[in-house]
């Protein structure tokens, strides 16, 4: 063991992969099932230019909120450096926990993490994440990309992983501000290639969760509103279900 991190705990073997679900293959091969998408989009720069210069600024956000030593599971794979920047936060004495329902993804999530002992990445659908009970949960720009209907089943299998006092962290796109100099570009973006980040903009995330009551809620905006860090904390006291945690 270092640090109360299993150095193998990498190579644990995978479960059967869960099925792509047909969402993402239709309006997301371009961008995370084709090996050419990894050469072109996983690299700082392109990263930056998609945020409109606020990755940097948005990964600060993000970590701000995680402490070294906490056990973190991290809700998909992300372009860039913000799993090794999350993965400093929680240290060689805590875990980050890195999940994706694309084995493209997985595979390129460990090549990047290869020097992060406490860092694993394995298969799984963020709606049923597995691996126990965390400290913290992050989900940075994974809403956006999915439909309503699912939007509501990976809110609720993220937010069951968090015991009581414990955090789940979403950052992702928001409704703009009425005369931000991006809202009409922004616009297209979302009708040509983010179909599904509209039905988030137009609600708050705590509207997908089932159980919004169990949780206290803050959110703080950036850019003009163009973008949002929610944090739900599950109030003291507050039982988890046990069929959602597993």
């Amino acid at each position: 063991m270092d640090g109360g991190i299993d150095k193998n705990f990498a190579s644990i073997s995978d479960p059967e992969p869960p099925r792509l679900p047909d969402y993402l293959v239709e309006t997301y091969t371009w961008a995370y099932l084709k090996p050419a998408s990894i050469i072109l989009l996983d690299n700082s720069l392109v990263v930056t230019s998609i945020l409109w210069g606020n990755f940097r600024r948005l990964v600060r956000a993000a970590c701000s909120e995680f402490q070294p030593g906490q056990t973190v599971l991290q809700a998909a794979s992300v372009y860039g450096s913000f799993s090794a920047d999350l993965a400093e936060v929680v240290g060689r004495h805590g875990r980050l926990d890195i999940i994706d329902i694309a084995p493209l993804q997985v595979a390129n999530s460990r090549r990047k993490l290869k020097d992060y002992p406490q860092a694993r990445v394995r298969l799984a659908d963020a709606a049923s994440p597995g691996g126990g009970i965390y400290d913290s949960v992050c989900c940075f720009f994974l809403l956006h990309e999915i439909p309503d209907d699912h939007k509501r089943a990976v809110v609720d299998g993220l937010l069951a992983k968090v015991p009581p006092e414990g955090k789940a962290v979403f950052v992702d796109y928001h409704q703009t501000v009425p005369v931000h100099p991006l809202r009409v570009v922004m616009g297209m973006v979302f009708r040509w290639l983010e179909p599904y980040a509209s039905g988030l903009v137009k609600r708050e995330i705590a509207d997908f969760a089932s159980d919004r009551d169990d949780f206290t809620w803050r959110k703080k905006t950036y850019f003009g509103g163009l973008y949002q860090k929610v944090v739900a904390i599950r109030k003291p006291g507050v039982a988890l279900s046990a069929q959602l945690t597993g």
